[in-house]
């Protein structure tokens, strides 16, 4: 990464964080574990997005390794009772939401194993890529449990129920390809450039006026899941705000010069 600022590193952290210019590169760090998500990598999580740096306009999270991650990680269960499984569940929804509701965009950089709590945290983001390594599964059936980390509420909208459904049931698994067709990720790129593909796409949105950013990251979800009539009336509300935001009317004055410069008669 060309001028990459090292924030977290070291064999020993949890996250690897960077900043590339505009873009905070954040990468889970148990490569051994295939990063299976454990209280303290969910903890570090939740601190890295609750402390965006001012200067940050888009964030990419990726896996260290062959995987993005394999999911929860089981040893942590086997001690819990009732109680503590519903806190613990939603330590996950607050992390998570953390990335769903961050101010800035986030995309997920998949490959290898993007499997239970892995999938939970790559539905969090708002974009993802993914490279032909890239599997996608839900194996709670198999192994007694439920999806705890708001996978119920994210995925089906992006895939629908009846897939998420049979993956539960019967352990499907989807392949990079089926993925990128069935909604699981936007794009699929060639091997070893997922990382490289969400690192273009991330300098590209954090250029975007920060407010229009905003607007699509919290008010487009909402109007979405709103009856038509408040959507639309959100629509308008938000697209006035928009358009009044002095960076907007900046960056429309330059189109129109721009506009204006190339039918100018030579």
């Amino acid at each position: 990464m060309g001028n990459a600022s090292v924030a977290a590193a070291g064999p020993s952290a949890l996250l690897v964080i960077e900043q590339t210019g505009p873009v905070l590169i954040v990468g889970l760090n148990r490569p051994a574990k295939r990063n299976a998500l454990n209280d303290g990598i969910i903890l570090a999580i939740q601190d890295c997005f609750s402390n965006i740096p001012d200067d940050i306009g888009a964030v990419v999270i990726h896996g260290v390794g062959e995987h993005f991650s394999s999911g929860l990680d089981l040893s942590e269960l086997t001690e819990q009772d009732a109680t503590a499984g519903l806190i613990h569940s939603q330590m996950w929804h607050r992390v998570f939401d953390r990335i769903q509701y961050s101010r800035v965009p986030v995309i997920a950089a998949l490959k290898g194993a993007v499997i239970g709590g892995g999938l939970e945290l790559a539905c969090a983001a708002h974009i993802r890529v993914a490279e032909p390594s890239t599997y996608y599964a839900l194996p709670e059936g198999q192994r007694g449990i439920f999806v705890g980390g708001g996978g119920s509420v994210r995925l089906p909208r992006l895939i629908g129920v009846a897939r998420m459904t049979d993956m539960m049931l019967t352990g499907r698994v989807y392949s990079a390809t089926e993925g990128a067709a069935y909604g699981f990720s936007q794009y699929l790129t060639d091997a070893g450039n997922a990382l490289g593909k969400a690192m273009e796409l991330a300098e590209r949105v954090a250029a975007n006026a920060p407010l229009t950013n905003f607007a699509v990251l919290q008010a487009l979800p909402m109007i979405a899941e709103a009856n038509p009539q408040t959507g639309l009336l959100m629509e308008s509300l938000m697209a006035t705000v928009a358009q009044s935001d002095k960076e907007a009317k900046r960056r429309i004055r330059d189109f129109l010069d721009r506009k204006t410069a190339k039918v100018k008669p030579s």
